[in-house]
């Protein structure tokens, strides 16, 4: 089933306790293209991009399978651009360089070959280029997701409001949760969450797993402990990739199989965190994505017999 990808495609600069970066290639959208583009074979991307961007890396995602129609490239601008230092525990960082550039005023355009998506993942982007890309789509697909943030929390409350009630799938943290619905209680948020519209809930918990909120059954997925941890920058957006890729190569929407989501979405994040950047989605083998899943299984399975 077909994907469509929107989000951006960006610079980072990024320094953790085991290292620093030059400018890497980032965003939301290069994150989910290439976590997605191993579980199903159709990923198409709509984006923005400077002139400054590297055509190896455009070459990179389409060796990856991402079809690269919706990506503009301005070439007399530069690309989105963000820099920051994570803390000695790597939940925590500090934004020290933003630089919007050609984001500042992306107009999604949907090409026509895109039109008939299955699947849809809005990365974290505005609402109102979320919502615009919801509106240009010509027939609603089978599945909407979306990701967002605190920050468009504080300053576009109006329209992300409008924007969650379009869509079937939120995936956010639980930070972002306690501050979206008010309650600090996860299972109390969820439920004022989904009120405001989406049918599932994915509450992202870093290092302590994800929780899986639908009517009233919760779906707890544990995280894998790592020995090494180098960069979560795009962790998150990764197992989004893997969420929605699982999704749209499955085509199957019950509940037991955004279960089977959810474990493969974490998966792909946690290859993500294990070098900086993009570094290790990029040429993963299936086998190896299939033994990291079982390990995740193997986390949670135990017989046990009730008295």
């Amino acid at each position: 089933m077909s994907l469509l990808v929107i989000g951006s495609v960006a610079f980072d600069a990024i320094e953790t306790p085991f290292g620093k970066t030059d400018k890497i290639i980032g965003g939301a959208a290069t994150y989910i293209s290439l976590s997605s583009s191993y579980l199903t074979d159709d990923v198409n991307l709509v984006a923005v991009v400077g002139g400054d961007f590297p055509k190896q890396d455009i070459a990179l995602l389409q060796q990856h399978g991402v079809d690269t129609e919706g990506l503009q490239i301005k070439e007399n601008e530069k690309s989105f651009f963000w820099s920051g230092k994570y803390h000695n525990d790597m939940n925590s960082r500090d934004t020290l360089v933003t630089e919007l550039n050609v984001l500042g005023d992306f107009d999604p355009i949907i090409p026509d070959n895109y039109q008939d998506c299955d699947y849809l993942m809005l990365g974290n982007l505005s609402p109102q280029v979320q919502l615009k890309v919801i509106e240009r789509l010509e027939k609603r697909p089978k599945l909407v997701a979306m990701d967002t943030m605190n920050f468009w929390m504080d300053v576009a409350g109006d329209d992300l409001a409008k924007a969650i009630a379009k869509v079937d799938v939120l995936i956010i943290n639980d930070e972002e949760a306690r501050q979206l619905s008010s309650e600090y209680s996860l299972v109390k948020a969820a439920r004022k969450i989904m009120a405001m519209g989406p049918k599932y809930l994915i509450i992202k918990k870093g290092e302590h797993g994800a929780l899986l909120f639908y009517n009233d059954q919760v779906y707890f997925c544990p995280a894998l402990p790592l020995e090494d941890v180098f960069d979560p920058t795009g962790a998150g957006d990764s197992f989004a990739g893997g969420f929605i890729g699982y999704l749209a190569a499955t085509d199957n929407l019950h509940f037991e199989n955004f279960k089977r989501a959810v474990i493969y979405g974490s998966a792909m994040a946690s290859f993500c965190v294990e070098k900086f950047g993009t570094e290790s989605l990029i040429n993963l083998e299936d086998v190896k994505i299939e033994a990291r899943v079982q390990q995740f299984i193997d986390l949670s399975q135990v017989e046990i017999s009730l008295r």
